[in-house]
């Protein structure tokens, strides 16, 4: 399938869903607290966008195969070693959690996505570190994604800032182009070669979400069809934005 370049009308209306997004998670950067319920943070997130005339990306969303259990919630929110995709349930965060909570939203037939992964009160030192690392690697990512480079210049940038401070990347993973639909082309890897991939033009718009582990890049899938955790038990952080490609650079879409 051929990538689709957006015109400059197309750009707009997708700001404003991502926009929408960012303001979604100013909502919970006051929220998310010891004893914070993971089901009230999605009903949280699902009044806010809907009172702002918006949809629900993942509530229902299928996946593939189309057997697939629908997801059940509005947010992904992933606690602990969850690399992606937990569910928002009735669990309780604890001082020392971290979670990652993804949100996606349609509004005027555009998408919106990001994600931001939250300390949860006081954390330790070395958790603080992999928050800090993984958010470096989004924007090192971001800041490759530059017009005629390479799509395999983003994960290159990616994978050498976090296997430099001894972290590993989640590789099966990765970015998705975003327009009407969630998951367009292209396919956005997290990890290199440099070089490699299509060219960036103005008009692409992708996201960029590295998954970045303590430990092994390894991954399990739970039970419940969804849930994405680390094989070896250690953490894992993620931050993500949809950007769009521009003659002058990337613009981050996602971001007030």
């Amino acid at each position: 399938m051929a990538i689709r370049l957006k015109t400059a009308e197309q750009l707009e209306a997708l700001g404003e869903a991502n926009r929408l997004v960012a303001e979604s998670f100013r909502i919970l950067d006051a929220t998310i607290r010891p004893g914070t319920r993971l089901s009230d943070l999605d009903d949280l997130v699902t009044d806010f966008i809907e009172s702002r005339g918006a949809k629900p990306l993942y509530k229902g969303y299928r996946g593939m195969p189309p057997t697939h259990p629908p997801f059940p919630g509005t947010i992904c929110a992933s606690v602990n070693d969850e690399i992606c995709h937990g569910l928002p349930d009735n669990r309780l965060l604890v001082a020392g959690d971290i979670i990652g909570v993804d949100i996606g939203l349609r509004l005027d037939g555009w998408c919106g996505d990001a994600c931001v992964t939250y300390a949860v009160g006081r954390v330790k030192a070395g958790v603080q570190r992999l928050l800090d690392v993984t958010r470096e690697c989004l924007y090192l990512g971001i800041e490759a994604a530059q017009p005629d480079a390479r799509l395999g210049d983003i994960g290159a940038a990616i994978q050498a800032h976090a296997e430099d401070r001894g972290y590993s990347v989640v590789r099966e993973w990765g970015g998705h182009g975003v327009g009407r639909s969630l998951h367009e082309e292209p396919s956005v890897p997290h990890v290199g070669p440099a070089g490699r991939g299509p060219r960036l033009r103005p008009g692409m718009v992708f996201t960029i979400e590295p998954m970045i582990n303590q430990g092994g890049a390894a991954w399990r899938m739970l039970d419940d069809g969804w849930t994405v955790v680390t094989a070896d038990g250690h953490l894992s952080a993620q931050f993500e934005h949809t950007i769009a490609i521009t003659k002058d650079g990337p613009l981050i879409l996602s971001q007030l």
